[in-house]
């Protein structure tokens, strides 16, 4: 295994500096042995940037196996293309066990055909321009039948079901292709693609945000809607709500309830098995907004930074700190600007 160059055969939007890359094979296969060592480094590759699969190489290609895979991280999210000649897997209870299951698969399929099994009476071929989610918890075989370019986006799963709670309750993740709105999340994630080499941190993070909100708007009409799925749905708009807010002033459990269409009744007892009050979730976003500007030297003074999103006292808000982060807002600021050094605990 290489690491691998700059190679016309990878999706756009990757340079030699974007990300991470790997490289198998190319040649031939050189004997039983070579090609029992490409089938073990095309395994550590995939259960090192998709999920562990048991890899079967034809014995037939005398040109021998090659793959490429690039990973870009965006957020808490890996962007993954995947370039390869044929090949079988299986994601069986054999090879689970921590690699893979906490995680949640967008896969687009850009050139070549592969056939997945999840069970005998769930097949499917996906060819160019198929789009589906894979869940990593759950069993199945691939076959990648001719030379294959995939694109996927992986989530954690759970900041899927922190936007999407109703995921948690499906069987298997459907496929996407015909769904409305599914052309322009492929159009978003590509030109994200483009364009991610550029991008500082705090930006990736944003567009990560939107790739989630563009997917639960595909998939989400269609899953199934228990109690506790409309509960968790109504959390995760409320979260949304306050994030995109939380510079309204009036911002709280009254106006919350307001945009959402509920009674306040309704929008405190969702609330009520969770360890936050709708309050607390706003003083907590609120503080969490706060944090991130202190720590940016040119984002304004301390009295400044607490009326932009939302506290109305400057000494509430370094009371309501101090009590969050263990530390007095002037103590972050100096650390960013090299006057301290500090260990006082930042994040919970």
């Amino acid at each position: 295994m290489t690491a691998l160059s700059s190679d016309e055969s990878m999706p756009a939007g990757y340079g030699p500096a974007a990300g991470e890359r790997w490289q198998v094979g190319g040649g031939p296969q050189g004997g039983a042995d070579r090609q029992a060592d490409r089938q073990a480094e095309w395994e550590d590759v995939l259960a090192a940037t998709h999920v562990a699969f048991d890899v079967r190489l034809p014995e037939s290609d005398a040109r021998g196996f090659a793959g490429t895979v690039q990973r870009h991280r965006l957020g808490a999210l890996h962007l993954v293309d995947c370039v390869c000649t044929p090949f079988a897997g299986q994601r069986s209870t054999s090879v689970m066990g921590g690699t893979g299951e906490d995680s949640i698969g967008l896969q687009m399929v850009i050139r070549g055909a592969e056939r997945v099994v999840r069970s005998r009476t769930q097949q499917h071929v996906l060819e160019a321009g198929a789009v589906g989610m894979w869940d990593g918890s759950r069993a199945v075989g691939v076959e990648v039948v001719e030379p294959f370019t995939k694109r996927t986006l992986i989530f954690p799963k759970e900041m899927v079901h922190a936007v999407s709670p109703r995921f948690a309750e499906v069987e298997s993740l459907p496929w996407l292709a015909e769904r409305p709105g599914t052309r322009l999340l492929v159009r978003y994630v590509n030109a994200l693609a483009a364009e991610l080499p550029g991008l500082d941190e705090r930006t990736a993070t944003a567009a990560a945000d939107v790739v989630l909100e563009l997917l639960r708007a595909v998939v989400e009409p269609e899953l199934p809607q228990a109690r506790t799925a409309r509960r968790e749905a109504l959390r995760a708009r409320a979260r949304r709500y306050v994030r995109a807010n939380l510079t309204d002033q009036a911002l709280g459990p009254e106006s919350i309830a307001r945009a959402l269409s509920v009674s306040l009744r309704t929008l405190h007892a969702v609330f009520e098995d969770t360890d936050e009050s709708v309050a607390a979730l706003v003083r907590r976003a609120r503080l969490a907004r706060c944090r991130e500007d202190l720590a940016e030297p040119t984002a304004g003074s301390i009295t400044e930074i607490a009326f932009r999103w939302g506290f109305s006292d400057a000494t509430h808000f370094s009371h309501a700190f101090k009590r969050e982060y263990g530390m007095a807002p002037r103590d972050v600021r100096r650390a960013a600007t090299g006057g301290v050094r500090t260990t006082a605990r930042i994040g919970k």
